[in-house]
């Protein structure tokens, strides 16, 4: 199961990249095959493969585009996934999840707010949990998987209003009475973490 996760977190990629990739190949097809082996092409030519669906037009939290380069290279960061989510017992995938999301695993990525890499931490919450160098992944990483647990537990563990919190602030569903905040962007952000998340499952457990 290690070895055929990148396609995992592929797949779901592929479904975030720019209108600009989908228009230089559009229809992207795939199949793994008996050795774990990850296969993919516009011309498809054996009967396993199957096709993707064509990416929409998305940005970061971060404001960024996606990047191609950059998603296709996100296995790198897996061990550092790995590590974090096991050092707050939380799931791997969903710190991917919230990594497609806020950064697109671009590691420099900085947002008109100032958030910063991965996880896009805050400079105040990086100072928080003892980032000093917020560029750094492993540090962005295994901060932002602590902010997470903490809001999960601060939340009674319900996830939904965690990821709100972490998108519009704790005191934002504070304010709101439990309930995630009345801004579009939250309201878009924790259905779409969401979804990213269960697609990673659903793909983790057919590999």
């Amino acid at each position: 199961m290690i070895a055929r996760f990148p396609f995992a977190l592929m797949l779901v990629l592929l479904l975030l990249m720019p209108a600009a990739f989908a228009r230089a190949a559009t229809k992207i097809y795939m199949f793994i095959d008996e050795s774990g082996e990850r296969h993919y092409t516009d011309q498809p030519d054996d009967n396993r493969y199957r096709r993707m669906i064509n990416p929409r037009r998305e940005r970061t939290v971060s404001g960024a585009r996606y990047d191609a380069r950059l998603l296709a290279r996100a296995s790198i960061y897996d061990p550092i996934i790995e590590r974090a989510a096991a050092s707050q017992a939380i799931e791997a995938n969903l710190l991917r999840a919230v990594i497609v999301v806020e950064s697109g695993f671009n590691s420099r990525a900085v947002s008109p707010r100032g958030a910063v890499g991965l996880m896009q931490l805050m400079p105040s919450t990086a100072r928080r949990f003892g980032v000093s160098n917020l560029y750094d992944p492993s540090q962005n990483v295994v901060a932002g998987a602590s902010y997470l647990k903490f809001l999960i537990k601060r939340f009674g563990n319900n996830v939904r209003l965690a990821l709100a919190a972490y998108n519009a602030g704790e005191e934002a569903v504070d304010r709101s009475g439990g309930r995630i905040p009345p801004y579009s962007e939250t309201q878009a952000y924790v259905p779409r973490v969401l979804g990213i998340y269960q697609k990673l499952l659903d793909q983790t457990h057919t590999s």
